[in-house]
């Protein structure tokens, strides 16, 4: 099967330092190139999840640590160091924020129309993107419609159209071309301009077809990345690509398999390949924290398998940057060197996160429109709660703001599961109070009350974009997460009054509720693990009458556990609770999930079922703060014999226990 050459116009692959005239510092491979070197930047943008403008729809207010807007001007800095440029997407663009769900489900879109991020993208002189798994979430006649407005190309060389794979890959009938190869004109040292093909090919996740089965089956099938990628990169060298870059929506991972999800690594290693661009992971490559370790990945230098490669974080969070020095051998172009670099759009000054550039203009322009729909939509009450939503009492008491997120995550998973080998495993549910006050001061708390419940009011129950997570563990591994859990409380020695409860330096996202059992927290004893996740008690016993189904738990029967993609990866540092008890690994975001449970069941019942409490410590009392308006609410905790106790410091209020 033969590929036609794709020779597209582009304004922006030229429009660098010599179209400006201004007086810039240029990157050192321009700067130093000769009459036969030039030097080509390529820029990167990923995960951007219809995240175009620097706003939280859910927390309904701006936010500095995202958009596509923002990251456009950095776009139009970076192209200014450089005398060549272009730049490319990663994928993950259509699904992600409630503008996206408000197109899909709401507006729709027509022949013709254009969805806002096409209005974005259209506007930035991109020369090519790929598929994000995200792209299939809204079906594929939806995608059909968004891809038909880009003024640029997409590729996939993995994604196939029909039930059948070909025996080759290069017979397999795609679903979208898999590769272009671009035709332009690069200024080498001297000034001249020369000819140079570009090849860019592209490749998405196989899981697609399990994470969006519904939209799929019977319409594509996936191909193995790597395999894909050996198979279709000889064919481009064929016809005549000086350099071959990968558009890999996927993530880096050094233990190779069959149908690997994060396959970037292993693309890096096809022969004939110069640069990837990774993504997927919502992470940043090169860097200090991500991908530390890994045989074979250098986070310094920005390399796989010693070829550049990049990974821009996610919704505009970076832009990644390849900069590579071509040199001229004979009538063909080949990289010489390179480097690789993350830009971000921000910066953490006294814990809070300043804007490093401005928005591009144009961009907030052109979605001005789709910006108030999607101000309206969110704002629209979607389901109802019969009962107030607050965590004034959330570290103390079984909680309804975080019993609802237990509901939903249980709602979700086992639907996902029943068909699966875990069909007949019992299913729990894993989930923390992120908004209990603390160090973010006496008004950091969830407080939705009881009625119409809307969109954005879901930020207030789930403050963080993760992805739900399930993984597979013991009723003994159950019993640790919950000692874990349990080390946010102090020691409490029996029959002293007023001792403070809580250990503040433990953070309330570290304590996790495990609903679809019952236990009591015996505070007498010592914690077993410290704030970091290290033993500071081998022999001690929080965790006493740990039930399921009204029966002492096993240690040695299974379990699945729903939580996010923090707690199964290894955050917070649980016993036994890593990547490898992970089982399925959602492409819903824990706070999509709440909105899809709360339209499910129009009116929800958030109410504690107090499958948890403090063991008695007769003539014992405790005390912990929490914000001014739990008087409000203090009737509604039944499990707890609690009482005002004065003022506390900074605008808190206090509150008495008796155990």
């Amino acid at each position: 099967m033969s590929q036609l050459l794709h020779p597209v116009s582009r304004r922006g692959f030229l429009a660098g330092a010599a179209a400006t005239g201004a007086l810039i510092v240029l990157h050192p491979f321009s700067a130093r190139a000769q009459a036969n070197q030039a030097h080509l930047r390529i820029m990167e943008t990923t995960d951007i999840h219809v995240n175009v403008l620097p706003y939280d729809y859910y927390a309904d207010k701006a936010n500095d640590t995202m958009g596509l807007s923002r990251t456009a001007s950095l776009i139009d800095a970076v192209r200014k160091e450089a005398v060549n440029s272009m730049l490319i997407d990663n994928g993950d663009l259509l699904q992600g924020n409630p503008m996206g769900d408000y197109i899909a489900y709401e507006k729709g879109l027509k022949d013709g129309d254009l969805h806002p991020v096409m209005k974005g993208m259209n506007l930035l002189g991109y020369e090519c993107s790929t598929l994000g798994n995200h792209e299939f979430n809204y079906g594929l006649s939806f995608l059909d419609k968004v891809l038909a407005g880009a003024n640029f190309p997409f590729v996939c060389a993995n994604l196939i159209r029909g039930t059948e794979l070909a025996a080759n890959p290069r017979d397999d009938k795609l679903y979208l071309k898999p590769y272009v190869i671009l035709d332009r004109k690069i200024k080498d040292g001297s000034g001249a301009e020369q000819p140079i093909r570009i090849g860019i090919i592209g490749f998405v996740p196989p899981q697609i077809m399990v994470w969006d089965l519904k939209n799929l089956e019977g319409n594509v099938k996936t191909r193995d990345i790597v395999e894909a990628a050996t198979a279709w990169v000889p064919q481009m060298k064929e016809e005549g690509a000086d350099i071959v870059i990968a558009l890999s929506h996927s993530g880096i991972d050094v233990k190779q398999g069959d149908m690997m999800e994060n396959a970037s690594f292993f693309v890096a290693g096809v022969d004939g390949i110069d640069a990837v661009f990774t993504g997927h992971q919502h992470l940043v490559f090169p860097g200090k924290k991500d991908f530390q370790s890994l045989e074979g990945v250098d986070t310094q230098k920005g390399t796989l398998q010693g070829k550049p490669a990049v990974m821009g974080g996610f919704w505009g969070s970076h832009m990644g940057l390849i900069d590579l020095m071509l040199e001229r051998d004979g009538s063909k172009w080949k990289v010489v060197s390179a480097t690789s670099e993350a830009r971000p759009i921000f910066e953490r000054v006294d814990n809070k996160a300043k804007p490093t550039v401005s928005d591009d203009k144009r961009i907030i322009a052109a979605l001005e429109q789709d910006h108030q729909a999607t101000l309206a939509y969110v704002r629209r009450p979607v389901g109802k709660t019969s009962a107030p939503l607050y965590s004034y009492f959330a570290l103390v008491a079984d909680d309804p703001s975080v019993q609802v997120v237990s509901q939903a995550q249980t709602w979700y998973l086992k639907d996902i599961l029943k068909s699966t080998q875990w069909k007949d495993v019992p299913l729990l549910s894993a989930a923390a109070p992120f908004k209990a006050g603390g160090r973010n001061g006496a008004d950091y708390y969830t407080d939705v009350p009881a009625g119409d419940i809307a969109i954005k009011n879901v930020a207030d129950l789930y403050l963080y974009p993760n992805t739900v997570r399930a993984v597979e563990i013991t009723g003994a591994q159950v019993k640790e997460w919950l000692e874990m859990s349990a080390g946010i409380f102090n020691r409490i020695e029996a029959g002293k009054a007023d001792q403070a409860l809580i250990n503040t330096d433990f953070p309330s996202y570290n304590f996790d509720v495990i609903d679809g059992v019952s236990y009591k927290i015996d505070l007498s004893q010592p914690p077993k693990y410290d704030a970091k996740g290290g033993v500071a008690n081998a022999g001690a016993n929080r965790i006493v009458d740990l039930m399921f189904g009204g029966k002492p738990i096993d240690p040695n029967q299974k379990f699945v556990v729903a939580t996010n993609n923090y707690r199964a990866g290894g955050g917070g540092n649980f016993p036994d609770i890593n990547a490898s008890k992970i089982i399925y690994e959602a492409p819903d975001t824990n706070r999509d999930v709440i909105v899809r449970y709360i339209v499910s069941q129009g009116t929800i019942n958030p109410s504690a079922d107090g499958n948890w409490s403090f063991g008695p410590l007769p003539g014992t009392s405790v005390v912990f703060e929490t914000g001014v308006k739990a008087k409000d609410f203090i009737a509604d905790v039944k499990s707890l014999m609690i009482e005002p106790a004065g003022e506390g410091e900074a605008g808190f209020a206090k509150y008495r226990i008796l155990l």
